[in-house]
């Protein structure tokens, strides 16, 4: 199985996100990434930009990692 790192546009708008923001994910697929996200605070404080978020998902950058790696979200830095 390959892991991919996965650079997430944040997907909350201005104002209830002043600037965007970053999510760095180590999954295997994004409907790995988008299960991981909905058990995050950030997320489920906002359930109505979810369909958002999906998208953001399907269009992030995603890298092939070198080796397999249990999925996690790396890093979120939101504004």
């Amino acid at each position: 199985m390959k892991s991919y790192l996965y650079i997430i546009d944040y997907w909350l708008p201005f104002p209830q996100s002043e600037y965007g923001g970053l999510i760095n994910v180590i999954a295997s697929s994004n409907d790995e990434v988008f299960a991981l996200l909905s058990n995050e605070d950030f997320v489920t404080q906002n359930p109505e930009y979810i369909p958002k978020m999906r998208e953001n998902i399907h269009s992030a950058q995603k890298l092939e990692l070198a080796d397999y790696y249990q999925p996690l979200v790396l890093e979120a830095f939101l504004t």
